[in-house]
């Protein structure tokens, strides 16, 4: 297996090759270094099997999208992320191959929820932010969760053999690896804390929110890259009110046309295996912009946003909240809970 870290600075980016077979994986990879993996590919005579994040990054543009319209290679997620434009999803205990190189997928929630670890030829885990070398990341933006972050270390990480390397997706000390049997004895945020201690230590944290934050969430989570309309801070978009899927059944079966059912996602979404609540209207997120004049005569409606997971989603009803629509909501877990909770669609 070849294996390299091609980032060279606290935002790592991982190549995974089977040099004999000439294939090859990137993990995480950022928009500034496009030219650099291409060149590394090429030298290497190696073409790009997929390329994937391990979960939707809040402080750089994914380059997922760009690489694979350069190379055409497949993008791969979680079933969980809000991206759009996805080639092939993979859940938990999921293998992916790079030639003879086999990679495990470990759901590692708490960061964020699609956060995945990639456990690599059994010997090395790319841990995303859910650990860190010495650290852990931080559960404070939108979905994360300290209580199961900390439950993901101890059920997924820390099971892994103690001599397991670790690649975490960042690191702000000067670090390459650590093994989990490090992590497990001396990581001060985790080793020897319960879960309530965990919960405490990450409450308290008071980090401030990365730079640019609304501009690369909404590229991450949407791939919208429209000025005309304001991403919304993140506090607005804790503002927006989250209906259970039991509770928007109930809603529409009583009130029926009366509320308007926007689904934002694409129309390959939207015609797809999750397919769609029965009346609902489809506007993708990107398409906002140019539908206001459309979406004016249901202004003062109730309007419930759905999305695949509920991400998008709850961005478009901010974003409508903020424009001056006055009843909107959104509806947690997207079409991904409908499903599971056995609801028709067409």
């Amino acid at each position: 297996m070849f294996f390299r870290e091609l980032n060279n600075i606290q935002c790592k980016s991982y190549l995974i090759a089977d040099l004999e077979a000439g294939e090859a994986a990137i993990i995480d990879p950022i928009d500034s270094n496009i030219d650099r993996y291409l060149s590394t590919l090429a030298y290497h005579n190696l073409t790009l099997k997929f390329v994937a994040d391990t979960h939707t990054h809040a402080d750089h543009r994914s380059a997922c999208t760009a690489v694979r319209r350069l190379t055409g290679c497949d993008v791969m997620m979680h079933n969980l992320s809000p991206q759009p434009s996805v080639d092939g999803r993979f859940g938990d205990g999921d293998e992916l191959t790079v030639g003879s190189i086999k990679i495990k997928v470990l759901h590692t929630p708490g960061h964020t929820p699609d956060s995945v670890s990639f456990y690599v030829n059994e010997d090395r885990v790319l841990t995303g932010d859910v650990i860190l070398i010495q650290g852990t990341g931080r559960s404070d933006f939108a979905g994360g969760d300290a209580s199961v972050q900390y439950d993901s270390i101890m059920n997924k990480i820390f099971t892994l053999p103690d001599d397991t390397l670790v690649f975490p997706g960042h690191d702000y000390r000067g670090n390459t690896q650590s093994t989990v049997g490090e992590e497990k004895a001396t990581n001060p945020r985790i080793s020897g804390k319960t879960r309530e201690e965990y919960i405490e230590i990450m409450e308290n944290l008071n980090l401030p929110l990365p730079e640019r934050i609304q501009e690369v969430l909404q590229i991450n989570q949407s791939e919208m890259d429209d000025d005309r309309i304001k991403f919304p801070l993140v506090a607005e978009l804790n503002q927006v009110l989250q209906m259970d899927p039991e509770l928007v059944k109930s809603r529409i079966e009583i009130v029926g046309n009366s509320t308007i059912i926007l689904d934002v996602r694409e129309e390959k979404e939207f015609n797809g295996d999750l397919g769609h609540i029965a009346g609902s209207r489809l506007i993708p997120m990107a398409d906002i912009p140019s539908s206001l004049e459309m979406l004016e005569p249901i202004k003062e409606k109730e309007i419930i946003l759905v999305c695949r997971s509920g991400v998008r989603s709850t961005t478009a009803a901010a974003i409508l909240r903020g424009l001056g629509f006055s009843d909107v909501k959104n509806m947690k877990g997207g079409m991904l809970q409908w499903n599971k909770q056995g609801y028709s669609v067409e």
